[in-house]
């Protein structure tokens, strides 16, 4: 787990030594154990790396990596599968070794195609000076980040993070007006767009080429749902648990020792469990509460999933004097403002669980690969009512009836407002149009953007291409609506997971997302995924031995649930807080947002309405990266880098 960037074909190499030095400066927390940087004035070219000293001994773990061919490497992840890699490349596996080392051997033998032997979350960079090549990859869920910039004279940079790479643009920070517009609809931007014009996200699954004449991007993993209906609900179940360990076993692998967020629920707490069966265990895990009433305190969850299965709990108690302290600091570590405000409990966690171990396990993915989100039953209730009047009940879409999914209507209860709201427009229109009404929250902005301001398209194009995408024709409804939160909510949600831990030099993992595991549930028919409604029922059923009962038969988890609407509609210090930054002359000022009617929409907000949140990041984005910004002259005068 590290920090990498690179500049590449620059027209002033005389300073790249000190350009490269400045961006490993800024990356300094995420590898606070190491530092290298290769540069090479002649081909104009330099690499940065920071590491965290997870695998390998010093001398195999520092990087840049160079080959005996001359290839040069910077690499932030983990892979694996390093050692049955090493060993099938007849290179040395043994101890001490680093599983860096095995992307270099794999790249010399396959080339490009090397991606497609590795089991692991990786972002890296190969240069190649005889070819004056860079040959870039990602991980096939985006767990891990990588950002870049090609300028119109052809220099590229790239960084692990987006603040080590804008003070190279040219001029200040501007706002990517498309990339805005699915932000306010979804909190998260699609398809490698980022907040800042010019500054692009390597998707998941993608490897880049650059060279003097141009870039290649390519594609070369996608989840397939070809639904397999030649095996049973038990051959699935033995599946998933095989793969379940098999991952377990991989995503243990480390020198130092492991440890495990615990937030109450199967996602976390599974994978804690199984983790503690496999030698030697879990270091202890780590759980986050409010103590602003029980919504906000899953604790006696978590304690009862770390009784059962024998490890040490460390609890973290936050309060609304740690969010007021803490949210400038995780906007600037989080680079743009993305998805909830659970990004505040994970930051805050992450800093506890840090002062114990290097590597944490967490149930990131569970959700997405196996529908645990409610507005899945939601969109489903309604579509099912709507092929029983209509007679289509067995057309494939729909696998299951109205009848059989009402015992898990019980769980909708608090969701009451939510479909009050949704079914007052366009009940019963087309699957697409019906999902994005769910996660389409544009509307609740209302006033506070001036939507005319704004150019670009419509987010509904960008939403249609992945959820009507030809890979989930052969699935059912409820593989598109998974498919398209695998490929979009999911990436967001790795975003801040990334962040938060690797802004206190934690590495985090996440052994749900191993894609063996992917592939198998793509194929598992949604009546067996879905069974009677019940969410995530696979994956419950593969788990239950391993939970307490409270856990396996809870109906109210809801993720990282945070008071922040509480706090705001009272007139404590986060009221405070927020209140100054929306009547602030910065706040004013700004050309796209009107904040005016932002006192009444803190008043008005649900309880876990997201509106001030969403408005909140922006404002102290904006503040951060816009307003405070300083050029890659200036910032090595300051700190003297050169």
């Amino acid at each position: 787990m590290c920090g990498i960037s690179g500049r590449l074909f620059t027209k002033t190499p005389a300073r790249l030594a000190s350009e490269i030095g400045l961006m490993n400066m800024i990356l300094a927390h995420r590898g606070p154990d190491d530092a290298g940087e290769y540069v090479d004035a002649a081909s104009a070219v330099a690499l940065g790396h920071r590491r965290l000293s997870i695998i390998g001994d010093s001398s195999q773990g520092h990087q840049p990596l160079h080959s005996e061919s001359g290839h040069v490497m910077v690499f932030n992840g983990e892979i694996y599968n390093y050692v049955e890699l090493l060993e099938e490349l007849d290179q040395d596996a043994g101890p001490g070794v680093s599983d860096s080392m095995a992307i270099l051997h794999a790249y010399q033998r396959w080339g490009e195609d090397c991606v497609d032997h590795f089991r692991g979350m990786f972002a890296f960079a190969i240069w190649d000076p005889h070819e004056q090549r860079l040959f870039c990859a990602r991980d096939r869920f985006g767990i891990k980040p990588f950002y870049y910039h090609r300028d119109s004279d052809g220099e590229f940079t790239f960084a692990s993070e987006m603040k080590a790479i804008l003070p190279f643009l040219a001029g200040s920070p501007r706002i990517n007006h498309s990339a805005l517009r699915e932000y306010l609809t979804f909190q998260f931007c699609l398809h490698g767009k980022t907040l800042f014009e010019g500054v692009e996200e390597l998707p998941a699954a993608h490897t880049l080429v650059v060279d003097k004449d141009g870039m290649r991007r390519r594609q070369y993993w996608e989840v397939e749902y070809g639904v397999d209906f030649s095996h049973t609900a038990r051959w699935f179940l033995d599946e998933l648990g095989e793969r379940l360990d098999s991952s377990m076993k991989l995503h243990l692998r480390s020198d130092v020792p492991v440890g495990a967020y615990v937030s109450g629920g199967i996602d976390s707490s599974g994978v804690a469990a199984l983790a503690q069966q496999i030698g030697p265990g879990l270091h202890c895990g780590f759980n986050g509460r409010f103590d602003d009433g029980p919504e906000f305190d899953e604790s006696n969850f978590a304690r009862d999933a770390a009784a059962l299965s024998g490890y040490e709990l460390v609890e973290r108690t936050m309060h609304e004097s740690d969010f007021v302290s803490s949210i400038e600091s995780i906007i600037y570590h989080l680079d743009t403002p993305i998805a909830g405000p659970g990004s505040v409990p994970q930051f805050l966690i992450s800093e506890e669980a840090a002062r114990h171990c290097k590597v944490v396990l967490g149930g990131q993915g569970g959700d997405e690969i196996f529908g645990g989100y409610t507005r899945y039953l939601i969109a489903y209730f309604e579509q099912c009512i709507k092929a029983a009047i209509d007679g289509t009940s067995n057309s494939g879409n729909f696998v299951l009836t109205y009848e059989s999914i009402i015992p898990a209507l019980s769980s909708l209860r608090r969701y009451k407002p939510m479909l009050k709201s949704f079914w007052e427009d366009g009940l019963f229109e087309s699957l697409d149009r019906r999902y994005f009404r769910l996660v389409n929250r544009a509307p609740d902005i209302g006033d506070a953007v001036r939507w005319h301001l704004l150019t670009g398209d419509e987010a509904w194009g960008a939403f249609d291409a992945i959820f009507n995408a030809s890979n989930t024709q052969a699935g059912s409804y409820f593989d598109r609506m998974t498919h398209f939160d695998l490929k979009t909510l999911l990436p967001a949600l790795l975003h801040v997971e990334d962040r938060m831990s690797m802004a206190h030099g934690l590495e985090s993992r996440v052994p749900l997302l191993d894609h063996p595991i992917v592939e198998l549930a793509s194929t598992v028919p949604a009546d067996i995924k879905f069974e009677n409604g019940d969410l995530k029922h696979l994956l419950k059923r593969t788990l239950a031995p391993h939970l307490p009962t409270s856990i396996m038969q809870r109906t109210d988890k809801m993720g990282f649930p945070i008071p922040l609407n509480s706090w705001l509609a009272g007139d404590g210090p986060a009221a405070e807080f927020v209140r100054d930054i929306f009547t602030s002359q910065a706040a004013r000022d700004r050309e796209l947002f009107d904040y005016s009617h932002a006192e009444e929409s803190i008043k008005s907000e649900r309880r876990f309405g997201r509106t001030t949140w969403g408005l909140l990041g922006l404002e102290l984005w904006q503040r951060t990266f816009l307003d405070g910004h300083r050029t890659a002259e200036e910032l090595l005068r300051e700190t003297a880098v050169g």
